[in-house]
């Protein structure tokens, strides 16, 4: 089982909110479970794009015969990583705009919680 922390909605704010991914149930998806408990007691929802990309990865990892966990981890990494690419590049172009802090990572990507 792996931790994820995905940006959740809660009314008009976004806030980190942990979930746990093992192998579902078949034809379950893989956060149903956890999407039903977080909006019954919390009011929250996880959003529309996170829960089908977790659909996707189910799929995908049943079709090739790859673990569902670790897969999302790759997926995941790979999309901070994409996302780490980007906010650098973006700092390296000159600007003709007012000055701004750095970028910090990308709030609406989920994240994974490393083994120890």
């Amino acid at each position: 089982m792996k931790k994820f922390t995905i940006p959740c909605d809660f009314g008009n704010q976004k806030s980190p909110f942990d979930v746990y991914i093992g192998h579902p149930k078949e034809g379950n998806h893989p956060l149903q479970n956890q999407a039903s408990w977080l909006s019954s007691e919390r009011g929250g929802t996880i959003p529309a794009n996170v829960m089908e990309s977790f659909a996707n990865l189910l799929k995908l990892a049943s079709e090739n015969g790859v673990e569902f966990e670790d897969l999302c981890v790759y997926a995941l990494e790979a999309a901070q990583k994409e996302k780490s690419n980007e906010v650098a590049a973006t700092e390296a172009e000159p600007s003709l705009s007012a000055p701004t802090q750095s970028q910090e990572p990308n709030s609406d990507v989920p994240s994974v919680e490393k083994d120890s």
